[in-house]
């Protein structure tokens, strides 16, 4: 449960300034609250517990939530434009309709978060762990998906337009009428993945591995297939 002292101090924000600013040891204990709407722009949330907290429709943009554990934490429609999560742990947290435009999400682990419609409009996801995660009708676009860990993850119909999928492990994810019109997927694994009626026009497909994906009905339209794992069409 969240210390009192914590969140009597986050309600002004100047106090919490100060008092992270002296006390950077402590890691503030903010579980389990009940933050729906809260004003927390800029706030420095580093290392906190926000593990079960409620922080719908939060202004948390440009906040810092780096290596914050955000376990089943409600996000849905909460603006976290241009806010940093790095190395944070949303596991299984909802962020359903959220703003994450630009923000920093490098190496977040966010296995079985909801993502579902939100905007993650160059977002960086470099490393990011995101098994079974939902990103069904996300915006992607121009995101950094390096190295990112997608295996099992939900992009029906995602934008991913201009994505950056270089070695991205999507094996066995689904990305059914999902956009990746220019989106870079250099060596990306996405074997027995679900592609039916996806948009692969003008992508970089080599070194791929796309053995036993489902490529029915996709768009394959000027896409680069050198060295692919398969010879399609």
């Amino acid at each position: 449960m969240a210390i009192i002292e914590h969140l009597a101090l986050l309600n002004n924000a100047a106090r919490w300034t100060q008092w992270r600013n002296t006390n950077p040891q402590v890691k503030p204990d903010l579980s389990n609250a009940n933050l729906a709407g809260a004003n927390l722009r800029g706030v420095n949330l580093t290392g906190a517990n926000l593990s079960n907290t409620n922080l719908q429709e939060a202004d948390l943009s440009n906040a810092n939530l780096s290596d914050a554990r955000l376990i089943g934490t409600n996000l849905r429609a909460a603006n976290l434009t241009k806010a940093q999560l790095v190395n944070a742990s949303p596991i299984g947290a909802e962020l359903m309709g959220a703003n994450l435009c630009d923000a920093d999400l490098v190496e977040v682990n966010a296995i079985a978060a909801n993502f579902r419609g939100a905007n993650l409009r160059r977002a960086d996801l470099g490393g990011a762990q995101l098994k079974r995660t939902n990103f069904s009708t996300a915006n992607l676009m121009s995101a950094n998906l390096i190295f990112a860990d997608l295996s099992r993850a939900n992009l029906y119909q995602a934008e991913l337009i201009e994505a950056y999928l270089y070695k991205a492990n999507l094996y066995q994810a689904n990305l059914s009428e999902a956009h990746l019109a220019g989106a870079y997927l250099l060596a990306a694994n996405l074997s027995d993945a679900y592609l039916y009626g996806a948009d692969l026009r003008w992508t970089n497909l080599s070194k791929i591995n796309i053995a036993g994906a489902d490529l029915t009905e996709v768009n394959f339209t000027g896409a680069n297939r050198n060295r692919t794992s398969l010879i399609l069409g």
